[in-house]
């Protein structure tokens, strides 16, 4: 049976585990139609014309995991950022973990999306925020269908969250192939601030599809900073799909690092619904083998006086692929927008490849817009100068390949994510770059 037919099937079965009566069953109800309907995507479609998800496919899924395994956290650590103080919300093979997590009463709600789907006192919030951002394509219409755990977070207004809430999904790898499909939903009120951290996990090498779906909405004057730190094995797939709705003069960054799992699908999308705005969208690739990481984004500017700035920077080995597709979209009523996007990428062997297809779709006639891309490799002559200063080849590589992903890391405001995220990068060049972290 394919997988298509098997997760279709296996709808009625997660029928049983909630409430049919909810408003939210005649959600899933439509979602799963959807799905059936335009099952997963193809290279077919413009979108997916460089990314084929036939390999991750072909496995045999388990749908509905056994019941919760126990992790140590000593067995974990490794995975967090343990350095800060902060919330933390841990799944195991999609089901939540109390003993790893720790949340908080102090005024907001971090909670999971099975309680504030099914309780009455989420009630409000579920049918005013959920699944009213995320598209209504094959992928997340799936995830809308089984959506049942995940991580809910509602920031009431005036609220400066003290510590970063840390995300965690870990695969144990007691199935001999595993999928889940996470549900986030994530409300940030008025004059609220949040950081927040999301990595999946695997533990194992058995192969693990995970197919996320979280969707943020910044209320006016909100501020989310938020981390994807995407450095799985290499038996590990990941489709994220992260839609951001955001209201007037509130700023809303997502930051994300890639340099794990075999194939990782980032779908990032952004709807400017108010006036100054400003939405950041920074990301760093490193992958080698034959790994495979493609960035799809959108911007939809739709009112006057907003910003957006998107930088990516990527760096390909061996035989890995990459794929930026951006798209910044300027209705005819936003003017004064101001639009930047660059895709800069390095490749390391005559075998790696990138497609990279930035877009700029303008309806106004007053804006600033720009676009760029670059492809090419490491700089010859800046090679030369540090090897006539005694720097050994692979140190000068990395450096300079560091050097040229650090614009990216200057703007991640957790110092902390960025000690992590640099030691990360210089395990991924092989070399001890000599920072004192």
């Amino acid at each position: 049976m394919e997988l298509k037919d098997k997760l279709v099937s296996s709808y009625m079965a997660f029928e049983d585990t909630v409430d049919v009566n909810s408003s939210v069953h005649d959600v899933r109800d439509e979602a799963i139609k959807i799905f059936e309907d335009k099952g997963f995507p193809s290279k077919r479609e413009e979108d997916w014309k460089y990314t084929s998800l036939n390999s991750i496919l072909k496995h045999d899924y388990i749908v509905f995991p056994k019941q919760e395994n126990a992790i140590e956290y000593n067995d974990v650590k490794k995975y967090f950022i343990h350095d800060i103080d902060s919330y933390k919300i841990i799944f195991i093979d999609g089901k939540y973990s109390s003993h790893l997590s720790q949340t908080t009463h102090d005024g907001i709600d971090i909670c999971l999306m099975s309680s504030a789907l099914s309780k009455p006192k989420y009630q409000l919030i579920i049918e005013n925020y959920f699944n009213k951002a995320a598209t209504k394509d094959g992928l997340s219409s799936l995830n809308t269908a089984f959506s049942k755990e995940g991580a809910y977070i509602h920031i009431p207004k005036n609220k400066l969250v003290e510590k970063p809430i840390q995300i965690i999904h870990f695969s144990t790898g007691n199935e001999s192939a595993l999928m889940l499909q996470p549900r986030n939903l994530i409300v940030v009120d008025e004059n609220s601030h949040v950081q927040i951290i999301e990595r999946h996990q695997s533990l194992t090498e058995n192969p693990v599809l995970t197919n996320s779906v979280t969707e943020i909405f910044a209320n006016k004057r909100a501020i989310v900073d938020y981390y994807k730190i995407q450095n799985d094995k290499q038996s590990a797939s990941l489709i994220d799909n992260t839609f951001i709705n955001q209201k007037s003069e509130s700023h809303a960054l997502v930051h994300t690092f890639s340099f794990g799992g075999k194939l990782t699908r980032n779908n990032l999308k952004f709807y400017q619904n108010g006036e100054r705005i400003d939405s950041t969208l920074n990301g760093v690739t490193i992958i080698g083998d034959k790994q495979h990481v493609d960035h799809n984004t959108l911007v939809h500017h739709i009112e006057p006086n907003c910003e957006s700035h998107q930088d990516y920077k990527g760096i390909f080995g061996d035989q890995s692929t990459g794929v930026f597709n951006g798209k910044v979209v300027v209705n005819k009523e936003a003017q004064k927008t101001n639009a930047f996007q660059s895709n800069n990428n390095i490749l390391l062997s005559d075998k790696a490849s990138i497609n990279s297809k930035p877009q700029l779709e303008i309806f106004a006639d007053d804006v600033k817009c720009s676009h760029g891309c670059t492809i090419g490799q490491l700089d010859e002559s800046a090679m030369f100068y540090m090897r006539s200063r005694g720097i050994p080849e692979k140190e000068a590589k990395a450096l300079l390949m560091f050097a040229f992903s650090n614009n990216v890391l200057s703007t991640v405001k957790i110092p902390e994510i960025k000690q992590r995220i640099t030691k990360i990068i210089a395990n991924k060049l092989g070399v001890n770059l000599g920072f004192d972290l």
